[in-house]
């Protein structure tokens, strides 16, 4: 049983208004909404270490809020004063993108996040890479910022002794101490919560007599799998100086315990936290009434033990599931969940956190939707190529010669940060088209959002210093009041109406039917002679596999449609008014999970009507295009 007879504080870093933001709300939060809240955390209750930043916090502002990142750092920064430590969440090679970056782009990313407010910066690499820990921790320590160098903890979904026990973190704490690479802390990071507490024990008892004297050493879990509570007093015992921790009603679930919780469990340990927990009260109620219109999908905030069987992490669990719900797909989840032990091990084990995570994710995606390996993710084909760095296990030759054969690039054993593309100069360069600013700020906004392949008009960096970002927020969906009858006396006598012409040609409309939560959008066709509804393309069905929607007659043509049932931004279109297309042929693509999926020709014609432009959102029953067959 956990015990100290000489009285130990842990120190507490708030993961509120960060990871909670992620996990619950996939980020898509309005920083106004919620800096009452943080006040009230920082000068009522007293918290001096707060998570702020980074991760999908530094996406999502922009691509989805219509808000500069970097200017909802600084907000949160004068609301909480010059005294409390503000961290973010770096991703090693990938920063706070999810592409490989060089390391002029990490430099100025640094720069730019000590400038706003940042005073702490956890980096961590997914594959436990120590040699791009140490070059991309340096930019880090220049900068003049705590840096807190991550060994990064995840239970695997097949057994392996090879990988993710206490020894292999052990070695990895062992080879970053060795590399020379400065840092202030470390922390033992399991983004999924999967680490069982034995290994946590282990690994924090066996690293804490190799750190220098002095050196705090953290631990960071998720309570998904509900054994955070767990794991933190394993990781106490072990050695641990600091935790995360979060409050209601951004606790739990995909997220930190609550600050309550650990207090609670510590009780009569010898141990205490450096939070007064019987104040934590006023937070929560000031975030239950800044996200009162807010809407908490169960999926995230209720624990789920399946975790343990697709070691995803709270904070890309929230966005997915976002994801998912606007793409209409949600019902595909378990069978996504089912294939994670197989792209994991087929992968290499590397570790479930960001972008490692979400190349797991889209890669279980595609093989549901597509058929198993019949469709590689960019980021999954270039972890297992190389590009990333080593994978911690092998990985499978036949997945390695595919990945290779569909993205056309070569197994590559080099250095990553060597193989990195230059961002920042095609970003400089596509705001001076513009005639936008091309400040440093504005330069790594655009830079930070540019993937492969993406067309330049749709990068959020762009978008939202042209004054046109995107906004999807998680709000609750407002009911309309229902109309008021009117009384008798009140209904003014009907005048004669003249009798309705019969259209001479078919009406086309669409209608919305809800059915056990789910909404299904149909397009209906409607003529003198007869009547047929078209449905939207099969739940979930990818472009190639979806049912061609039934043809309108020959007057109006063809339509094609999004083979996704919710809404889903046009990412490319491939083809314009009056071009001849064939069966088959890819016409463009939607982006969905963000990821891109193509949508074909049913039939051989002439492009005769374009109704969308590139950026919008289309759902199943509005079409794209429309056809004229041959």
């Amino acid at each position: 049983m956990i015990f100290t007879e000489k009285k130990k504080t842990i120190r507490v870093m708030l993961t509120t208004f960060r990871d909670g933001f992620q996990s619950m709300f996939g980020g898509k939060v309005r920083i106004d909404d919620v800096l009452p809240a943080m006040e009230v955390a920082a000068k009522d209750v007293g918290v001096r270490h707060f998570e702020f930043g980074g991760g999908a916090r530094y996406q999502a502002p922009y691509f989805y809020c219509g808000e500069d990142p970097f200017e909802t750092l600084q907000k949160m920064r004068n609301t909480v004063g010059p005294e409390p430590d503000l961290q973010i969440l770096t991703r090693s090679i990938s920063g706070v993108t999810l592409t490989t970056q060089n390391i002029e782009a990490l430099t100025l990313q640094a720069k730019l996040h000590k400038a706003h407010g940042t005073t702490w910066d956890r980096n961590f690499d997914f594959m436990n890479d120590v040699n791009l820990l140490a070059r991309t921790g340096k930019p880090i320590v220049d900068s003049g910022m705590h840096h807190q160098v991550c060994v990064a903890l995840m239970g695997l979904p097949f057994e392996s002794d090879m990988a993710h026990t206490a020894e292999f973190y052990i070695n990895v704490a062992k080879r970053i101490i060795d590399s020379g690479l400065h840092f202030d802390s470390m922390c033992l990071k399991d983004a999924s919560g999967t680490t069982t507490p034995k290994v946590v024990y282990d690994s924090a008892r066996g690293i804490r007599p190799l750190l220098p004297e002095g050196t705090p050493l953290w631990f960071h879990t998720h309570d998904t799998a509900s054994t955070a509570v767990a794991c933190y007093m394993a990781a106490i015992e072990g050695g641990a100086d600091g935790v995360d921790l979060a409050n209601r009603p951004l606790a739990s679930g995909t997220v930190q315990p609550d600050v309550r919780s650990l207090a609670h469990a510590l009780k009569h340990t010898g141990y205490s936290l450096d939070i007064d927990h019987t104040k934590t009260r006023l937070v929560e109620e000031a975030l239950t009434e800044a996200l009162a219109d807010y809407e908490f999908n169960p999926v995230v905030t209720s624990a789920d033990p399946r975790v343990t069987g697709f070691p995803m992490p709270g904070g890309a669990i929230g966005p997915n599931v976002h994801m998912m719900v606007r793409a209409g797909i949600l019902n595909r989840y378990s069978e996504i969940l089912d294939e994670f032990p197989v792209v994991v091990k087929a992968g290499g084990a590397w570790t479930s956190v960001t972008p490692g995570s979400q190349q797991y994710w889209l890669q279980a995606f595609n093989n549901v939707l597509y058929g198993r390996w019949e469709k590689i993710d960019p980021g999954y084909g270039k972890s297992v190529l190389g590009y990333f760095g080593r994978t911690p296990l092998p990985p499978d030759e036949e997945v390695v010669k595919k990945a290779a054969e569909q993205l056309k690039m070569e197994p590559f054993a080099g250095n990553p940060l060597d193989a990195a593309p230059d961002s920042l100069g095609p970003a400089k360069q596509a705001l001076e088209e513009r005639g936008l600013p091309a400040d440093e700020k504005s330069v790594f906004l655009v830079a930070s959002a540019m993937v492969p392949g993406k067309k330049i008009e749709l990068n959020e960096g762009i978008r939202l210093l042209e004054g046109r970002p995107r906004i999807d927020l998680p709000l609750k969906k407002k009911e309309e009041e229902p109309e008021k009858e009117a009384k008798p006396e009140e209904k003014p006598a009907p005048a004669a109406q003249p009798q309705a012409a019969m259209p001479s040609g078919p009406l086309t409309t669409t209608c919305t039917v809800v059915e056990g939560g789910t909404a299904r959008r149909f397009m209906v066709i409607i003529d003198s002679q007869n009547s047929q509804s078209a449905p939207a393309p099969a739940q979930g069905q990818p472009a190639q596999a979806a049912p061609a929607a039934p043809a309108a007659p020959a007057a109006e043509g063809t339509a094609v449609y999004s083979p996704f049932e919710g809404d889903s931004p046009l990412v490319e279109l491939e083809v314009k008014q009056g071009d001849d297309v064939k069966k088959g042929q890819v016409l463009g693509a939607v982006e969905a999970m963000k990821a891109n999926h193509s949508f074909k020709a049913p039939v051989d014609g002439v492009v005769e009507k374009i109704h969308v432009q590139l950026g919008d959102d289309v759902g199943a029953g509005e079409p794209i295009l429309t056809i004229q067959p041959r």
